[in-house]
């Protein structure tokens, strides 16, 4: 895969130094598709409920989860079976607030501790 096909999708000004998107609306499932493929995930449904999640928590608290976080409210919205580690790094083994985030269209958190 091609590490610049977001050039064909989004203007370079439209993602930060690290790949994230600058504008929530830019975001599309296909943009998703695109941003998994990066980073060497194909997206399931397990990956789409946690993404979507993951938009759903940016557009009602305005700010991303760090991965403790994330394994608390999901644990408690979607169940302790996907609110776990091991559930969350197999769907995002580089961290799922980093990985999580970046392919749901979202900021990095600002204290995001994901080890890989």
């Amino acid at each position: 895969m091609c590490p610049d096909i977001m050039k064909f999708i989004l203007n370079d000004d439209d993602t930060d130094v690290n790949g994230y998107l600058l504008n929530l609306e830019e975001w599309s499932e296909d943009i998703a598709r695109e941003l998994s493929a990066e980073e060497g995930i194909e997206l399931t449904e397990g990956h789409w409920e946690i993404v979507h999640f993951l938009r759903e928590y940016y557009r009602e608290y305005g700010s991303s989860p760090n991965v403790r976080l994330l394994m608390k409210v999901v644990g408690k919205e979607i169940g302790a079976e996907k609110g776990n580690r091991k559930y969350l790094y197999d769907l995002f083994p580089n961290g799922p607030s980093r990985q999580g985030c970046r392919i749901a269209g979202l900021p990095m958190p600002n204290d995001c501790i994901d080890h890989s």
